[in-house]
């Protein structure tokens, strides 16, 4: 194993440096693409890595010409052409896509420093009816059982079904071919230690061309905290700092928007929330698409400092076969909630050439249902269960 990684290292770093090389002598004002096909599996990360550090070293990425985008913070290269984001920075598809590639980067980043040990694999992705994805995973690592990190960038004509679907919710689209684009990053980490949160977080946009050529656009997503034993600390932090990143634009969003994740995620078959809430907001499209986008800049910046320390606060605690078992009962109702009323996986199976290994990324690798399950009377696990059963305020 440790020949196999020094391997990889070594390819990453001399691919690296080939492509540094190559573009130094062939290019000036634009990054060539390259792919990974080609690189041992085991090399990816290191790849990508590596590169991103040599183009830093020698100043490709210089500040005088503003149309160079520094992919070296992302995780892959754009999905869209380098080229094409390059000359379209001011259209709102452009700023969106670079936005979650560069949030992509930064919790990966994260949770890698958050393990200790293991790197994310980086899945690039093209969908053949337009667009892809860059696609990074986590899994049964020293933290985390499972922590993936999506990003999607896709295009076309919107299927019947998700439009009925945006219709019913108030959309006031025309019928026929209505050509789409949709860009978004969705996250869930599920945590191996039982006194660790899962957290979940998802920011969108999307675009449709009516056949008159009128655009209509809008903002969706939200963050939201799993917790399988319940901290009122750290559910309070969490609350906190959402509530601070929604105040810098709109000091009545958090209150707008709690409620409506609290609404959003409550389990009706079970009669429980998925967890203790976060915001949750779709159909943004006011007051103008730049302070909306902004807004959600500042919510998904949020992300970290809402989730990483209550990881470094809890992953080293201690639990035994009694908190594991609650654990995997309570990603049964996870699953539940994410297939049967999760509108993002819903959109996602309904559009043409999905990738449906990126779509059900959200699933934890094990679960648990057991039959007419109710925990101990006045055990820390009912306890969870009153706030699930009844939401309450945190902040």
């Amino acid at each position: 194993m440790k020949l196999f990684r020094s391997l990889g290292s070594i390819v990453g770093t001399v691919r690296a440096m080939s492509v540094v090389v190559g573009y130094q002598s062939a290019h000036k004002h634009r990054l060539i693409r390259y792919g990974v096909g080609s690189l041992l599996a085991g090399g990816v990360t290191v790849y990508y890595a590596q590169r991103n550090k040599a183009y830093a070293s020698l100043g490709i990425w210089k500040k005088s010409d503003e149309k160079n985008i520094n992919i070296a913070e992302f995780m892959a290269e754009p999905v869209s052409e380098l080229t094409e984001l390059e000359n379209t920075q001011d259209d709102m598809k452009t700023k969106m896509e670079l936005l979650t590639m560069k949030i992509q980067g930064e919790v990966c980043r994260a949770l890698e420093e958050l393990d200790g040990e293991a790197k994310f694999t980086v899945d690039k992705w093209n969908r053949k009816e337009g667009g892809g994805g860059v696609t990074c995973v986590l899994q049964d690592t020293k933290v985390f059982d499972k922590a993936g990190v999506n990003v999607s960038v896709v295009h076309g004509i919107l299927p019947a079904g998700a439009a009925q679907q945006m219709r019913s919710r108030g959309k006031k689209l025309g019928e026929g071919e209505l050509p789409f684009f949709a860009v978004g990053i969705s996250s869930v980490v599920h945590p191996k230690n039982p006194m660790v949160p899962t957290i979940h977080f998802n920011y969108r946009y999307f675009e449709v061309e009516e056949s008159d050529g009128k655009k209509s656009w809008w903002f969706g997503g939200g963050t939201d905290l799993t917790p399988y034993y319940l901290d009122e600390d750290d559910v309070k932090h969490f609350h906190g700092t959402l509530k601070s990143a929604c105040d810098k634009h709109n000091e009545s969003h958090y209150k707008t928007f709690k409620a409506w994740c609290d609404d959003y995620f409550f389990v009706k078959h079970r009669a429980e929330s998925r967890g203790v809430g976060g915001i949750f907001f779709d159909d943004l499209d006011e007051p103008n698409q730049e302070a909306a986008f902004n807004f959600v800049k500042s919510c998904a910046e949020s992300v970290i400092p809402s989730y990483v320390p209550l990881v470094r606060k809890h992953k080293d605690d201690g639990y035994g076969h009694r908190e594991w078992k609650w654990q995997q009962l309570r990603r049964g109702r996870y699953v539940e909630f994410n297939l049967v009323y999760d509108r993002g996986t819903k959109f996602g199976l309904f559009t043409p050439g999905a990738r449906f290994e990126s779509i059900l990324m959200s699933l934890p690798l094990t679960a648990r249902w057991e039959y007419m399950h109710e925990p101990e009377s006045g055990s820390l696990e009912e306890k969870l269960l009153e706030v699930l059963r009844k939401p309450k305020e945190w902040v």
